[in-house]
This record gives C-alpha cells, sequence and structure tokens, in this order.
C-alpha cells in the first residue's frame, strides 16, 4: 500500500472513481480506500438513471453539465458507457402538480434544457406501453436528452481511466480512523495500513456519516432503504425513463429488454437493512401493472436493496469544511449518479486551487445552520 498521497478518497462508488480520475489527469498522487468492491455501494445497486429535470436550479446545472460530459464519456475514456438518452418522462396527476411542473420547466428553459409539457396523447406516442389513465396522469414532463447509462461500465471506466494515470484503488481495505493535527488531515489508517495525506474526500455514500465522525463533524445525513427490481427480458417497445414524484415509482426497458425499477416500500426504514421486502414486490407489481397493463404478464426475476445516502434537504453536500483538507462528496439523496460527471470536475478543480466552472458554496453543510431549500423532485 501507498504510505503517501496528495489525496485519500473514501469510496469507490461513480463519484470517487469520477474524482479519482479527474483529479489524476491533473498530475495529483491519488489513493481511493474500498472497504468492499468498486460499485458495491449505491452505484451498483441503482437505477442509473441521467435527469436533468429538476426543481432546485444547483441540481438543474450540476446534471446538466454533466449530461454534456457524459456525452464524450465512452471516448473520453477508452471504454463504452452504455450511455442512451431515451428522455425521461414525468407525470404530472392533478393541478397542483401542473403548476410545479410549470414552474420547474419555466427555470429548466432558462439554463437551455429542451424540457416540454406533453399531453396524454404524446405520452401513449413516446411509450405506447403506457396508460394515461392507468397513470392517473393529466400530462407530463419530457426531456430527450436525459437518459441512462450502465453503473458498472462507467464507474469501471473512471476507475481504469484512474489507474492508468497512476491512481491506486485498495478493495476490501477499511478506514478505521482519520488523524487531524492543528485542525487539518494529516493520516489516513486503514485496515492494511497508514497513508499520509493533505486531503480526504468523503466518498462513501450512505456510510459518510461514519467517516465525518473520525474527524469530529457531525452530519445530518440518513441512510435509507430502497428496493428495486428486474424482470425477464422482452422486446424493446419503448426508450424513455417512466417516473412519477406522487407516487414515487420510476422504471424503464434496459438495452437487453428488462425493466428495471423501483418505488419506496411499504416497509421502508432508515438504517442499514438489506433484507428484500415481499411488500414491495406486491407494491411495485401492482403499480407496474397499472403504469403499463402489459406489464402484468411478465415475470420478475429478481430484487435487491441498497440505500440512499439522505440529507434533510435531498441535496448534496459538497466542498471544503471546518477541518481543513477534509472534502464533502456526500449526500446525495439517490442523484449521485447522474451528477457525478460535474461533481468530480468542480471538486477536482476545488483541490487543485482552480476556478470552479460553477459555485458549489450553497452545497456546503454551512446551508444547514439557517433556512434550507428543499429539492422537491425527488423519485424513489
Amino acid at each position: 500500500m501507498e504510505s503517501k498521497a496528495d489525496v485519500v478518497i473514501v469510496g469507490a462508488g461513480i463519484n470517487g472513481c469520477a474524482l479519482a480520475y479527474e483529479l489524476a489527469r491533473r498530475g495529483k498522487k491519488v489513493v481511493v480506500v474500498e472497504k468492499n468492491y468498486i460499485a458495491y455501494g449505491a452505484t451498483g445497486r441503482c437505477g442509473a438513471g441521467i435527469r436533468q429535470q429538476w426543481a432546485t436550479k444547483e441540481n438543474a446545472l450540476l446534471a446538466k453539465r454533466s449530461v454534456e460530459i457524459f456525452e464524450g464519456l465512452s471516448d473520453e475514456l477508452g471504454y463504452d458507457i452504455g450511455l442512451r438518452q431515451g428522455g425521461y418522462l414525468i407525470a404530472i396527476h392533478d393541478e397542483e402538480g401542473m403548476r410545479q411542473a410549470k414552474k420547474n420547466v419555466e427555470m429548466q428553459k432558462s439554463i437551455g434544457l429542451p424540457v416540454r409539457i406533453i399531453s396524454q396523447e404524446e405520452i401513449k406516442e413516446i411509450a405506447p406501453i403506457l396508460n394515461p389513465e392507468g397513470m392517473e396522469a393529466i400530462a407530463a414532463t419530457f426531456c430527450p436528452t436525459d437518459g441512462h447509462a450502465n453503473p458498472f461500465k462507467t464507474t469501471y471506466a473512471y476507475a481504469m481511466a484512474a489507474e492508468k494515470l497512476g491512481a491506486k484503488i485498495y478493495k476490501f481495505t477499511e478506514v478505521k480512523d482519520i488523524k487531524v493535527k492543528n485542525g487539518r488531515v494529516e493520516k489516513v489508517v486503514t485496515s492494511k495500513g497508514e497513508i499520509e495525506t493533505k486531503y480526504v474526500v468523503n466518498s462513501a455514500g450512505a456510510w459518510s456519516k461514519k467517516i465525518a465522525k473520525m474527524v469530529g463533524i457531525e452530519m445530518p445525513n440518513k441512510p435509507i432503504r430502497k428496493e428495486a427490481l428486474v424482470t425477464e427480458p422482452f422486446k424493446r417497445i419503448f426508450d424513455c425513463m417512466v417516473i412519477s414524484f406522487k407516487h414515487g415509482i420510476y422504471f424503464s426497458q434496459q438495452d437487453e429488454g428488462q425493466i428495471l425499477g423501483g418505488i419506496p416500500s411499504p416497509e421502508e426504514k432508515i438504517g442499514y437493512y438489506t433484507q428484500p421486502t415481499f411488500s414491495f414486490l406486491k407494491h411495485m407489481a401492482y403499480m407496474l401493472g397499472k403504469y403499463a397493463p402489459p406489464l402484468k404478464h411478465v415475470s420478475i426475476l429478481r430484487q435487491w436493496t441498497g440505500f440512499y445516502d439522505v440529507t434533510p434537504d435531498a441535496l448534496p453536500i459538497l466542498g471544503e469544511t471546518s477541518i481543513e483538507g477534509f472534502i464533502q462528496c456526500n449526500g446525495f439523496s439517490g442523484h449521485g449518479f447522474m451528477i457525478a460527471p460535474m461533481t468530480a470536475r468542480l471538486l477536482a478543480q476545488l483541490i487543485c486551487g482552480e476556478k470552479l466552472e460553477m459555485p458549489i458554496d450553497r452545497l456546503s453543510m454551512e446551508r444547514f445552520k439557517g433556512e434550507i431549500t428543499e429539492e422537491r423532485a425527488v423519485v424513489g
């Protein structure tokens, strides 16, 4: 194991590996420490949707810039990430939802996103499998440049590119402690040795609260269990991701033909409870049947659990802290994959003393000392 590094990143999910790449290509000596394997946590268990339709400008801008990076990422990293831009179709269920959708679309268009509100007829044109009446949808919003990428291919593409540039990724290596001296990080103590460093990036997902405690920082994040399932494959009949903020459902048809999706479980819990539940399976199957009646006859192959790393306002925690050199990269609340490319670029710029392409000060932990603006466009 390396005994010294410019930056130690805790966690080898999409954000940790993307940041390792961005730092390594800037000439930094980078070490990533992962207690299990690459993409073990939320990254390897997520729906891997890429959505720019957010209610807060911070998330929308991060997502927009990330999509611009995603579009060239296979060529940049030299590995196909499985990007597919089939759009996101977001159901609108009532007049209150329509008012919020119009407000969101106005903001989204102001930053250059090609979002529009579509009718029930257009819903069926875009995704013939859908039943607007069963969805209880009076309309929907649609952005054609939203989409999906393979979470494993994307994360490993970043990891391999980072390693080619000299980064070291240590799997099955647990962080035991972080030593602080005179108010700044000095050393990371792992199960396989110690690493001297000037920067530690807390990219541990649902375990980020535990890592922050090692330097005396209390975080408001909560790990919330989520469940997902995948069906047997069948002929490709629609390209978009379908979601509802009211029902919490999301699903899409993957390249191989299977449906992948999730919905809040009636038994959803805070904490690290990993057992899948029959109540989720029953609820998801029922809602899929309402949204897309032909899916009533499709077999479910498997289900699994993962964790959202949730903050009080459903916005990520990024940037510097009261401990010099301790950088936050967590609290993504279920949308870390889709904004990872730009998040990594911004944090690399911060660590390397470059000018940031967009400000992130409103995403620091300092915001929790005052009134917060909650991100309302959250699903799952």
